[in-house]
């Protein structure tokens, strides 16, 4: 198997759902010490796709998704969805973070529902889809508990339920299993392919794990250190729905080489010297 890979320059797409061009974000602009986050970064997101960003902490990710979801404003460049420019925090939109955020006063449904209260929807239809979702995660028992009577992997689940069940067209992930252990981690992206296969909304999906990278995504673009510049950009040729154990395939193994080789190469990943055996005494 070949990675099908466009240039490191990034791709321009017809059609594309968002359009990120030339984005740079200097923090402290004007002042003695101006912090450059990201520098010049562009990608075109088509609807449907789900389009992973990896690179290594401080790069920028999460700061490029807090701009396109309106949150943060850029210092050049732009962002488009839809074609208008994005200008102001998005609506139809789902975001979640590491942390789940989840009110400890709600249950876990009524933690869900918080999303018809705050957009003025009906609490009717939503619970419908809430009831839905909460079914195909086998959550159906967790519906009338607290946060604190739920595992971390019930609560992550439950903020997911939480940013899709007002059906958005668009998905914005940060880190959203960083707080998990390995085996729940796993079981989590498994549902969240799940869920996407359904609807399939476009993603972006900020992450440092390869492999949620390439068990998830249809494209990657790889980060370099601070100020962020986008690498390279890879095509997951892989079908779906992705296997358990990603990381025991050969072809998961052509996709992480080439993005730790990146990493190797910036510096950010290096080997181990194993020091040359000390002489022993006497000779």
């Amino acid at each position: 198997m070949s990675i099908s890979s466009a240039t490191a320059e990034p791709s321009t797409t017809a059609g594309a759902l968002i359009s990120i061009d030339g984005v740079t974000k200097v923090f402290g602009e004007g002042t003695a010490r101006p912090f450059e986050a990201l520098k010049s970064v562009s990608m075109d997101i088509k609807p449907g796709e789900f389009i992973s960003v990896v690179g290594p902490s401080g790069c920028g990710k999460s700061t490029l998704m807090l701009m396109a979801a309106g949150l943060l404003e850029r210092s050049a460049g732009s962002i488009r969805i839809g074609g208008e420019l994005v200008t102001k925090p998005i609506t139809d939109v789902g975001i979640a973070f590491q942390d789940h955020l989840l009110l400890d006063f709600r249950t876990a449904m009524d933690n869900v529902l918080l999303q018809a209260d705050i957009r003025g929807l009906d609490r009717t239809t939503l619970r419908k889809r809430a009831d839905e979702l909460f079914a195909q995660l086998h959550l159906e028992k967790a519906k009338q508990k607290y946060p604190r009577q739920l595992s971390g992997g019930m609560r992550q689940r439950v903020s997911l339920i939480r940013t899709l069940v007002h059906d958005p067209s668009l998905l914005l992930f940060d880190e959203p299993f960083g707080a998990l252990d390995a085996l729940t981690r796993l079981q989590v992206r498994m549902d969240l392919e799940a869920l996407w296969l359904r609807r399939r909304p476009t993603v972006l999906f900020i992450t440092h794990s390869v492999e949620e990278a390439v068990g998830l995504s249809d494209r990657i673009f790889v980060m370099s250190p601070s100020p962020g510049q986008v690498v390279d950009e890879i095509v997951v040729d892989l079908p779906r729905p992705r296997p358990i154990a990603l990381v025991e395939s050969s072809d998961f193994k052509l996709y992480a080489d080439r993005i730790y080789g990146h990493f190797e190469r910036m510096g950010v990943l290096h080997g181990i010297e194993v020091p040359k055996e000390a002489p022993r005494h006497g000779d």
